[in-house]
């Protein structure tokens, strides 16, 4: 055996932290000064006192630890292995029994396992935390956040192998219905299911942008960050400038599926929506497909109720396809809005830009959109090209209907408005649309930022589930897999090194 440190005296420690208590009262007793101080001072003792009061929890768990071992595999290794664990307060140094195997090998620590925690370095609480934020707001920002709150904070690099090992938990977790087995006893879903699909593309780093990345930065005597940049501009070469017109991101499309239900209610209407959730991803449409139906079917509606599914999308040919294809007989309906924005395009061929005529004119044609069949609105379409025909000047009305027409007479099964209305059913895409801007938008298409898909991929997953408020219980159910492999003494580690060092440069 072998004792690198001694085990301090549980009794000291108490000591210790009963006078760390009573001097916190007799200076909040005492303190004159201005109430501003006199916080910031508590607050870094409250912090002081926590990891005291931390180290004895884990001395007194050491203490009434009881280790069995099998003899023929395990032999003790050190009876005081130290370990500093990062906690919400700050870092504990504490120590533990080591076990090592008798024919080589990794051993385990007993009291790791009996506490459950893993081999990052970080507690359980601040690995939790670290990462929710991490899906709200840039690394940086957490690490703002972080050393306000705390004192302290992890490196940039830390909160991305964070990320990216969580990431590997989320579709597992979603995969497996977890949070639907959760909720199911609690909220029954509706009678009607609704599906609403869109994407978006954030910005994704060129092989070149990578390149420059991946070099050795030049260093300056001086170390200061105006040598330093200059010497990198002039290591990197001169940028090349785009040419005019050029606003391309080289964006990969994220594709997000929202989907909640309705419930018929007293007055006859459909209310909700109930239970919705947001899934988003970056393996293309037919995946986000795949995932709908497998989610729906989860949720009581099977391919054998088909007919109570709602689809709204934006009209993409692709991924209407990969949806009918997996949703045959359910109602597929076009985002209204996408069909009121081509009359109001094609309306300026009539009209001038802002005018009352031009309202007028759009408002007519949204009558009959909403209180007709589709075949009177190409009905009407087609009459006035008709009429335009002979007409002087009229080649540019025309031109615009035929625009209109083309957009609307492949899609014409997806625009029968005036019966969705009757049915109370939903008209336009707004909740997918809301969850575009905010869920991709506002993380991943920010000023500076340039990601890899791979690495996108994890903390869209992480994003979705925080947005969902399914994060506690997906990170209990993180936990319990956890313990399960401890138990069998296997490794575990939930940081993963991400693919570069580049993922989120905000």
């Amino acid at each position: 055996m072998n004792d690198r440190k001694e085990c301090p005296d549980v009794k000291a420690v108490e000591a210790q932290a009963r006078q760390r208590f009573e001097a916190l009262l007799a200076y909040c007793g005492k303190e004159d000064g201005k109430f501003h101080r006199f916080e910031q001072r508590l607050f870094t003792q409250l912090f002081e006192l926590g990891r005291l009061l931390v180290l004895v929890y884990l001395l007194h768990r050491g203490l009434r630890l009881r280790v069995r071992y099998n003899e023929r595999k395990y032999r003790i290794g050190e009876v005081y292995a130290t370990r500093t664990l990062q906690t919400v307060f700050g870092e504990v140094s504490y120590g533990r029994l080591y076990l090592r195997r008798r024919k080589g090998g990794s051993g385990y620590h007993p009291l790791d396992v009996a506490l459950g925690l893993t081999r990052d370095g970080f507690s359980p609480t601040a690995i939790s935390l670290l990462a929710r934020l991490a899906t709200r707001m840039s690394y940086q920002s957490v690490q703002v956040i972080c050393r306000s709150a705390w004192g302290w904070a992890p490196s940039t690099e830390t909160l991305h192998a964070l990320v990216m090992g969580l990431g590997r938990y989320a579709n597992a977790y979603v995969d497996q219905g977890q949070w639907w087995r959760k909720k199911q006893s609690k909220r029954k879903d509706g009678a009607i299911l609704v599906i609403e699909a869109d994407g978006k593309c954030p910005p994704t780093a060129t092989q070149a942008e990578l390149a420059k990345r991946r070099c050795s930065r030049p260093r300056c005597p001086c170390c200061c960050q105006r040598h330093r940049g200059q010497q990198k501009r002039q290591q990197r070469g001169p940028k090349r400038r785009r040419k005019k017109g050029d606003k391309s991101k080289n964006g990969k499309e994220a594709m997000l599926i929202v989907m909640y239900t309705l419930r018929r209610g007293a007055d006859g209407l459909l209310h909700g929506p109930v239970n919705k959730k947001v899934w988003g991803t970056f393996a293309g449409r037919r995946a986000a497909a795949a995932w709908a139906r497998a989610e729906a079917t989860r949720r009581g509606f099977p391919p054998s109720r088909n007919k109570d599914l709602q689809v709204l999308i934006d009209g993409a040919n692709g991924l209407e396809q990969n949806l009918r294809r997996l949703f045959s007989g359910a109602l597929f309906t076009l985002d209204v809005r996408h069909v009121e924005e081509r009359i109001w395009k094609a309306g300026r061929a009539f009209h001038r830009e802002g005018s009352a005529e031009l309202a007028s004119w759009v408002k007519e044609r949204q009558k009959l959109l909403y209180e007709r069949k589709p075949d009177a609105f190409v009905a009407w379409i087609e009459g006035e090209q008709q009429r335009l025909a002979g007409q002087r000047g009229g080649k540019g009305k025309r031109q615009a209907l035929q625009k209109l027409l083309d957009y609307v007479q492949p899609r014409l099964s997806m625009l029968n408005y005036a019966l969705l209305k009757r049915k109370d059913l939903v008209l336009a895409s707004g909740q997918v649309e809301g969850a575009v801007r905010h869920v991709v938008g506002q993380r991943f298409d920010c000023a500076g930022m340039r990601w890899i898909v791979e690495n996108a991929e994890n903390l869209l997953q992480l994003r979705c589930l925080e947005v969902n408020g399914d994060w506690d219980d997906f990170f209990a159910w993180i936990m319990r897999q956890n313990e399960t492999k401890l138990r069998r003494q296997e490794k575990v580690l939930i940081r993963r090194k991400p693919q570069t060092s580049l993922g989120d440069a905000a």
